[in-house]
Order: structure tokens, then C-alpha cells, then sequence
């Protein structure tokens, strides 16, 4: 591993519910999913398959895009 690479985006995985879903995703994409895998099993020291990184990386997408919180703050009136 290149000595430039100190963490990756999404950190050690929280325990939580899960409700299952069916997805299709690109084969350029499940590579680069399954390399995303094994940095963070190497970088955490828990080996984790390449599906459930999933949940976890929509949760951290959804969460920093500012668009949708605007959109979603104001279609339910909240403010923030």
C-alpha cells in the first residue's frame, strides 16, 4: 500500500438494522468496490466483504450531499 494513503472516507462500520435490496451495479464498479474492500479490511484490521461496504457508503453519501438536506429540510418545513 502507498505510504500517501492514510484512510479512507468511510471508517470502521457501526452495527445497525438492515433491510435487504436487490441492485445492479457496472463490473467497473464492483471492481473498484471490491479494491475499496480490501483497503478498508487492511486498514481496519476486520475483514469485510465488498456488499456490505454498500449500506455504509450510501449512508455517507446521503449524508453530505447538501442538496438533498435542503430539499428535504424544505419539503418537511424543518429548518436548519
Amino acid at each position: 500500500m502507498s505510504k500517501g494513503v492514510e484512510k479512507l472516507r468511510l471508517g470502521p462500520l457501526p452495527r445497525s438494522e438492515m433491510v435487504k435490496l436487490t441492485i445492479s451495479i457496472s463490473a467497473a464498479t464492483k471492481v473498484a468496490l471490491e479494491q475499496y474492500a480490501s483497503l478498508h479490511s487492511q486498514l481496519h484490521g476486520e475483514s469485510i466483504d465488498a456488499v456490505a461496504l454498500i449500506p455504509y457508503m450510501l449512508e455517507e453519501f446521503i449524508e453530505r450531499d447538501r442538496g438533498f438536506k435542503a430539499l428535504r429540510a424544505k419539503s418537511t418545513g424543518e429548518h436548519r
